[in-house]
């Protein structure tokens, strides 16, 4: 494979030049439109989201009537596609024809309506584990396998291992990193801007750095990752913006979906669950690359807690 060097702040960094993807699944057009939406132009969401919510309707139009339905022109409706990860409108087309298919055979949900104030528990619950289901389902399929095995490669061997999350990302932080440490690896979860930084700086080869942001720009994830970067460490990006800030600076891009946000139902609940299940699939790797290792760390951690809640005896 032929790589690129790209120089930042004093060192390379292999930029690998890969074949363009396979175009999306069917399935995964709508996690796609989540994810791609909000660095889309005003127009060109119209359009995304307009073949995402109609796929039937959608895919019996040419390029012409679909620039005429959602008030744009042609050429956005083929840079669209594009930017959706399709060649060209006809390969969109085919798509939305094998969506609607899918939808109408029962084999894939149709978009979730949204969670509104008047819903009686029963209906939230049942939308909620919808929509929850989608995002676990979006996830796995957009997941590169390559970048979690490198991932999975890179941590497993680490001689220290920050992780870096703010709000709702800070909780996956520490269940990412309270995860390893059971299984013996020394790895530190911080939430504390300053923190991060002065001790991603003493960060060199052989440690990983771990950056978990749903928008990709969080300033205070990104500037310890930047510093981890700089030094030598491995850095890797948990992300559902794969354009984001964030993976500048990232040796390793881990993408997450989200489910839909809306007025009771913040993307900052629904992004967690997809990182949450990036965190156990790195943790389950690890575990099995170390397993030797591993596993009497995993046994001296509960039996350490089992400890701790049986009666004492007095």
């Amino acid at each position: 494979m032929k790589e690129n060097f790209v120089r930042r702040a004093g060192r390379p960094r292999p930029v690998a030049v890969t074949p363009r993807p396979a175009p999306p699944e069917p399935a995964a057009l709508a996690a796609k439109v989540r994810t791609m939406a909000p660095s889309m132009t005003r127009s060109m969401q119209r359009v995304a989201e307009t073949v995402a919510g109609d796929p039937a309707g959608c895919a019996a139009l040419t390029v012409t009537g679909l620039a005429e339905r959602t008030g744009t022109s042609e050429a956005t409706v083929v840079r669209t596609a594009r930017l959706l990860g399709y060649p060209g409108y006809r390969d969109l087309r085919l798509a939305l024809a094998g969506l609607a298919a899918q939808q109408a055979s029962g084999a894939a949900p149709a978009v979730t309506a949204d969670i509104s104030v008047d819903d009686p528990l029963s209906e939230v619950v049942a939308k909620l584990t919808q929509d929850e289901r989608q995002t676990l389902t979006d996830t796995a399929g957009a997941l590169d396998l390559a970048q979690l095995e490198a991932t999975v490669s890179a941590l497993a061997t680490a001689r220290r291992i920050d992780v870096y999350g703010i709000g709702a990302s800070s909780l996956v932080a520490q269940d990412l990193a309270q995860k390893l440490l059971r299984i013996g690896l020394i790895a530190h979860a911080h939430s504390d801007a300053h923190l991060a930084v002065t001790n991603a700086v003493q960060l060199r080869a052989g440690d990983v750095a771990v950056a978990i942001t749903h928008s990709g720009r969080t300033v205070d994830v990104i500037e310890p990752l930047q510093a981890a970067f700089d030094h030598g460490a491995t850095t890797v990006a948990i992300t559902g913006r794969p354009d984001g800030e964030v993976t500048q600076y990232a040796d390793h891009v881990l993408t997450t979906s989200t489910a839909r946000e809306s007025e009771l139902r913040p993307a900052a609940m629904s992004s967690r669950t997809s990182q949450l299940l990036v965190v156990d699939c790195l943790f389950i790797g690890v575990a099995q690359r170390t397993y030797e290792t591993a596993a009497p760390a995993l046994h001296a951690s509960y039996e350490a807690l089992a400890h701790r809640h049986s009666p004492r005896e007095r």
